[in-house]
């Protein structure tokens, strides 16, 4: 199932800057093959929906692995059954 999504990773006790998290986040978003655009809160994705919540999973996984304690992240899911969801056909 294709789906769109907006993706907010907010890592917690990371001290004032969560630069670093906040671009590895983004780093593994990329990584994933997923259609993505960065946006000042947040990435928005395009792709396959079990795609987009793996991708979900391995950042908690590995930002906590590399130390983040506490990570909450924010997702806006959008899916469709009357045609395809892209983040193109979102655009004003």
């Amino acid at each position: 199932m294709k789906a769109t999504a907006e993706i907010q990773a907010i890592p917690i006790g990371a001290g004032v800057s969560v630069r670093r998290e906040v671009q590895r986040a983004h780093e593994l978003l990329k990584q994933s093959g997923l259609i993505i655009e960065t946006h000042a809160s947040g990435t928005n994705v395009e792709g396959d929906l079990a795609q987009i919540l793996q991708v979900v999973e391995r950042v908690h996984a590995v930002l906590h692995a590399e130390g983040t304690v506490r990570l909450i992240t924010v997702v806006k899911l959008e899916t469709r059954t009357d045609k395809v969801p892209t983040l193109a056909g979102k655009r004003l």
